[in-house]
């Protein structure tokens, strides 16, 4: 389903171009419809090793491949983008991810009427790739982390995307058509044959860049962190390449000029009934046998009855927005809940925004194995199998995984640490001295933290909840240790994560008190943070980017973030020698302490104009319930399963009632006389419309 929102031909096709051509508009104010220009010439094409097909759908089949690589490679990350470079709540990434998105899915309409009434498809996308690009220039500039603040990088993000949400949406409608338009009337075979390897490449592009962006996000380290200027800044190179392969065919291509945006004109032939319609309500004038008929003093007959077919198939349409706002969340809640997930797979490490390669994936698995296989058997075995009752089972098959998603959430919460709530603060002790040592917490209840002391280097095995009395207070500890004992105070906050070291001092011991990592899970990543129990400060390489100086004498460095993996051998030095270390296997979503010690180791256009605004309605459902509620994440992906299962009921009843029209069905009732309206017809109020 990835990109059958962007390449997909209707099955339903009502509409015949030639047709329409045919019978021309017989308007009142000729001006209002601009003369059509004649036909572009049929020069013939060079063909690909003396076939039928066209050379020049190669430039268009490589050019959408790059576009296309470009358009999910940048997505794959943005969300990510959003939470950890930008530092926005989780909340707030989904939601503008889905703006994103949805600003993609609005843009075609421009598109489409730029190209059809000025500039034709091939200017179209030239001058929109240009934008294109611009965008990806500017997106990845932002994501640079030494060009100024946050605030520089969210305006040059939300610049820089909104730039690509025009050029992707402004060439999404006219790069197919533009490759149909090579083919000669007689290759309507091959015609269909590329729209196959076109809608390949989409599926090819999307899945390569899937899983190559984030590697080169969380595999390449750029100023000590992720690399999201290399991963937003290789799309943008892939565009750049879409533009010149697109641009090199160009004295190969048939370029239709520009014939009118029937959107407009449909649109148009709408309004006019309507607002015929309304100023006509007398008892005395005649109904008509369907609202659009009162369109008829106005437009032709043939796109009458156009429209009416289209605004039948365009009813169904109305319960899929539901469909796209649970599909469109695999880049950004089933991202984050990844997150917190282990991807390790065996053979590889899986990141959280590569799960979105499952994708197209299996897109390019299942269709092969759908139209080849499981579609024939259920022929064979009688059932009508329609494009309709294909689509419901879809929509439940949706729901299905959303409440999938919704029980790995449940799972996720159960094992995650649960956090301190207010006037709480969770606290663990880390013994660094010789020998064990005996921890009370003093005020109105001297309760130990654990009932048996606190053997050397042992570390609890789980943080103890301490209540406060306010929001912030200082809490006394006695410390028992051989026969002292040890008297210390320190300060906490509310709702935090503190680890109580202990440390020798002489013959006796002190303490201090440190705030941990309150997220135990950051992308997919590890944390990590030393206690340097020597007399020397001493530096560690974790990377070749990534290397920290902890200071001597218990010094504890902050925390670091590294890719989960094996660490056998981490490069230390101080001044008087060199060593290293082995941390061993670092997993994912956790936070890790080190202590150092001395011992270190036609209408076509209409209907996929309407189609693919359904999907950007349906990112503007998720963008309201990820601003608005306030749902746990798991109650959220039941809510979505559950909206979407009464919309597939709907939709199936609205599919049962639905009786195709076919073309001939369509030209056959167009020639028939719309009956003339007998009676009072002088009455009409038709401004500027002969009868």
């Amino acid at each position: 389903m990835l990109e059958e929102r962007e390449s997909k031909e209707p099955a339903m096709n009502l509409f015949q171009k030639n047709e329409f051509k045919e019978t021309p508009f017989l308007p009142v104010c000729p001006e209002e419809v601009p003369p059509r220009p004649p036909s572009f010439p049929k020069k013939p094409s060079p063909k690909i090793c003396g076939s039928n097909y066209p050379l020049s759908i190669v430039f268009i089949v490589v050019n959408e491949f790059c576009e296309r690589f470009s358009y999910y490679g940048m997505k794959a990350v943005l969300t990510l983008y959003f939470l950890y470079f930008l530092h926005w709540s989780e909340d707030t990434s989904t939601s503008v991810y889905h703006a994103f998105s949805s600003l993609c899915y609005f843009t075609p309409i421009l598109g489409a009427a730029i190209a059809d009434s000025w500039l034709g498809k091939f200017k179209t996308i030239i001058y929109l790739s240009l934008v294109y690009v611009l965008g990806h220039v500017i997106k990845s500039m932002g994501a640079l982390p030494i060009l100024g603040g946050q605030m520089l990088h969210t305006v040059l993000s939300m610049v820089g995307l909104s730039l690509i949400a025009l050029g992707t949406g402004g060439i999404k409608p006219c790069v197919a058509a533009f490759g149909g338009d090579q083919f000669e009337e007689k290759h309507a075979e091959e015609r269909t044959r590329y729209f196959s390897v076109f809608y390949l490449s989409i599926n090819a592009g999307s899945l390569i860049s899937t899983f190559v962006t984030p590697m080169l996000r969380g595999d390449v380290q750029c100023f000590g962190k992720d690399c999201y200027a290399l991963a937003f800044g290789v799309p943008g190179l892939l565009m750049v390449i879409a533009l010149v392969v697109f641009s090199m065919g160009s004295k190969i291509y048939r370029k239709p000029p520009p014939e009118g945006n029937i959107v407009t004109q449909v649109v148009k032939c709408i309004w006019f009934a309507i607002s015929n319609r309304f100023k006509n309500r007398s008892a005395d004038i005649p109904k008509r046998e369907h609202w659009l008929d009162w369109a008829a003093e106005k437009y032709p007959r043939q796109l009458i009855m156009d429209v009416k077919a289209l605004t039948r198939v365009l009813f169904l349409y109305i319960p899929l927005p539901m469909f796209w706002a649970l599909l469109d969340q695999q880049g950004s809640r089933w991202t984050l809940q990844a997150t917190r997930m282990n991807g390790n797979l065996g053979l590889f490490v899986l990141q959280p925004d590569q799960m979105q390669v499952l994708n197209p994936f299996l897109v390019l698995i299942f269709i092969p194995l759908f139209d080849l296989v499981i579609y024939r058997l259920v022929s064979m075995c009688g059932i009508n199998f329609t494009s309709l009752r294909k689509m419901a089972v879809g929509m439940i098959l949706a729901c299905l995984a959303f409440a999938v998603a919704a029980t790995v959430e449940i799972k996720i919460n159960e094992m995650a640490p649960p956090q301190p709530d207010s006037q709480e603060i969770f606290l663990q002790v880390l013994n660094l001295a010789d020998n064990e040592v005996k921890v009370t917490v003093l005020g109105d209840e001297n309760n130990s933290l654990l009932a048996e002391s606190i053997k050397s280097f042992q570390k609890m095995p789980h943080y103890s909840k301490l209540h406060l009395k306010t929001k912030s207070q200082n809490f006394h500890f006695q410390l028992k240790y051989h026969n002292l004992s040890v008297y210390t105070e320190h300060s906490v906050e509310e709702k935090k994560w503190y680890t109580l070291i202990i440390q020798e001092d002489g013959k006796s011991i002190s303490s201090m008190m440190v705030k941990d990592e309150e997220n135990k899970t950051t992308n997919g990543m590890t944390t990590m943070r030393f206690v340097n129990t020597l007399h020397e400060e001493i530096n560690i390489s974790l990377d070749t980017d990534t290397s920290l100086s902890v200071e001597e004498d218990y010094g504890v460095s902050a925390y670091r973030t590294v890719q989960r993996g094996e660490y056998p051998a981490v490069p230390c030095r101080t001044k008087s020698e060199n060593f290293s270390l082995n941390l061993g296997l670092l997993d994912f979503g956790a936070a890790y302490l080190f202590v150092i010690t001395n011992a270190p180791s036609s209408m076509k256009s209409v209907l996929q104009a309407a189609w693919l605004l359904t999907v950007a309605v349906g990112n503007i459902i998720v963008l309201i319930v990820a601003q608005f509620s306030s749902l746990v994440q798991w109650a959220e992906f039941i809510l979505f399963s559950c909206l979407l299962l009464v919309v597939c009921l709907i939709f199936s009843i609205m599919g049962h009632y639905y009786v195709p029209i076919k073309p001939e069905d369509i030209q056959g009732t167009a020639d028939k006389q719309i009956p003339q309206i007998q009676g009072n017809m002088i009455s009409l109020e038709t401004k500027k419309t002969k009868l």
